[in-house]
Order: structure tokens, then sequence, then C-alpha cells
């Protein structure tokens, strides 16, 4: 789906709707016509759309908390009067204002308490699937200062074996999803499909077969499912019979690529993880882009811990489960 299409039209429609709403008569009321109530709506979509398209949706949120905040001082301590006595002046004005509790207060729960985040990808199965909605726990990993992402409160460090939202190193707008392997100081070898940690052996049990539909593809995918614990977590994942540790060929350069060495056979590869990052990987390890291609998270790139599945259509049995 092309987002900036979408924002862009949205706004182009509010702002027709606005130009024709405002030449309408209005009702016996004062009330405004529905194309200049439903136009000013469509034109703050379309703008909130396009600011966190081309920014990040923290900072968009920000910013129209800040401005419908500062319109709501003004409305109700300097414009009251005015507008009361003509209303159509203040169509905007009221819109605006009124939407700044609302506003408000999403934006300090998705800020500092729980943000919600939908599974993209097959990158996380069998525990995660596409079309997972799930919530994630922003005061896991601190409590954050809005936009910069720096902790304000220290609450606790990722553990390995959580499941973490984070912000794409190459890609800071976009936000992926993935398992925490190596901490800071840690040394990751991938061998044979093996997972080693600081030359241990990562206990993997093999539970079955199974298949699964690869996104964008028509036939399924063969794979064999494994028990693994990571930390205190155990959890299950899955690799494709026959497919190797690693793609050299699709390594990026990223940040302390110097850390990092790749088999020219794709058998293994191993990082050692610098200070203050993690090296994340996919349950679904044949089909996941993830550290072994482009490297290493930053702890200011931290979202939070997922914790539960909260929706799921029309796999409806998915709600409640809590993620591990």
């Amino acid at each position: 789906m092309n987002w900036m299409a979408m924002w862009s039209i949205a706004a182009v429609v509010g702002i027709v709707l606005v130009v024709v709403g405002s030449k309408s008569p209005r009702s016996e009321t004062g009330e405004a016509p529905a194309a200049l109530q439903f136009g000013y709506m469509a034109l703050v979509v379309g703008l909130f759309g396009l600011v966190g398209y081309q920014t990040s949706l923290a900072l968009a949120m920000l910013l129209f908390v800040l401005i419908s905040g500062v319109v709501w001082v003004l409305d109700k301590w300097v414009w009251a009067k005015k507008r009361a006595k003509d209303q159509r002046q203040h169509d905007a004005v009221e819109l605006l204002a009124g939407l700044f509790p609302v506003i408000g207060v999403v934006f300090v729960v998705r800020s500092f308490l729980f943000e919600p985040f939908t599974i993209p990808s097959s990158s996380m199965r069998p525990g995660l699937i596409p079309g997972d909605f799930i919530l994630v726990n922003r005061f896991a990993y601190g409590v954050r200062v809005p936009v910069s992402n720096q902790v304000m409160i220290d609450t606790g460090k990722p553990a390995r074996g959580d499941v973490m939202v984070f912000h794409y190193p190459p890609e800071p707008t976009k936000d992926f999803i993935k398992r925490v392997v190596g901490l800071p100081g840690d040394e990751v070898l991938y061998k044979n499909k093996q997972l080693f940690i600081n030359n241990k052996e990562i206990p993997q049990e093999w539970v079955g077969d199974a298949e699964y539909p690869r996104d964008g593809q028509f036939l399924p995918v063969p794979v064999k499912q494994f028990k693994e614990t990571l930390g205190n977590a155990t959890h299950l994942m899955q690799q494709v019979e026959g497919a190797p540790s690693v793609n050299h060929l699709g390594v990026q350069q990223f940040p302390h690529r110097e850390n990092c060495s790749y088999a020219l056979d794709d058998s293994w590869f191993k990082c050692k993880v610098p200070a203050g990052q993690y090296f994340m990987m996919g349950d679904n390890r044949d089909d996941s882009s993830d550290g072994r291609y482009w490297g290493f998270v930053p702890d200011e790139n931290i979202v939070g811990k997922a914790v539960v599945i909260w929706f799921n259509w029309p796999e409806l049995s998915r709600v409640g489960t809590v993620i591990r």
C-alpha cells in the first residue's frame, strides 16, 4: 500500500471539502455543513499521516498534541467569547481544541505505557503470524523521552530470549520485531543451523515437521520445528531443511561490521555484540531479515517488549496468547 499517496489524497480531499463547505449555508442552529466538518477532519488526518510518514509517528503525535493543546488553551481562555458570537469563524479552532484531550491521552498511553503493533510478515513464525495484533510494553526497558527515545527512568534491560520491537536501524521510521539473541559483550555464533552464545550451545529439541504459507507464495513451505531455550525463555522456532545458516551475499554494510565474520560457504557467521547494542534474530530462521544481514540494534532504537496478542481475525483463538 502506498501510504504517501493515501495521506496526500486525504489532505487534498480535505482542502476541496473545506472550500466547498465554506460556501454552503449553515443549518438554522448554526451548525457547520457536513462537507466542512468532514473536510477539516480529512485535512487533519492527511497532514498527520504525511508528517508521520516523512518523520515518525511519535514526532507527528507530539506535534499535533502541542498544536492542539495551544489551540485548546487559547480557545478556552481567549477566543471563547468571540466564538460564541460568531461560530462561523471558529470551526477549525473548535475541531483542534476538541481533538486535544483525545490525542493527549493516546500520546501518553502510546509513549509511556503500551503501544499496539501488527505482525507484518512470517519472520517470527510459529509463535507470531501475519495478522496478529499485539501489545508492546513501552516501560519494560525504561521510561523514555518521546521522539529522542532516551531513557529517563531505568526500569530494566532486554533479556536474552525476549521478543522485542525496535526501530529498524537502516530505516528508523520502520518498526521491526525479533527475538533478543545477543546481549552487549556476547559472542554469537550460528553454525550449521545451531546457535552458540559465548561458546555455549543453545539447547534445541526437535518437535516435528510442519509447513506454512510463505508471504507472497502459493505453495506452503515445509519446515522443521524445534523448542529452543534462550536464557529463561523456551520458545518454538523453525528452519527449512537444507537452507544455509546465512546468505553472506545479502549482508549489508552496517556500523560495527568489523565485529562480524561470515563463512564463504554460508555454513556459519559469528558476531561480537558491541556495548549498548543487541543482536536480534527471527524465530523463522530461514525467512527473516535480521541481525545477520543488517547488524546490531542500539539501545536508543528500542521500542519495548512484546507481551500479548490482543486480536487476530479470523483466528480469534489466538487472542489473549502471552508472547514468550
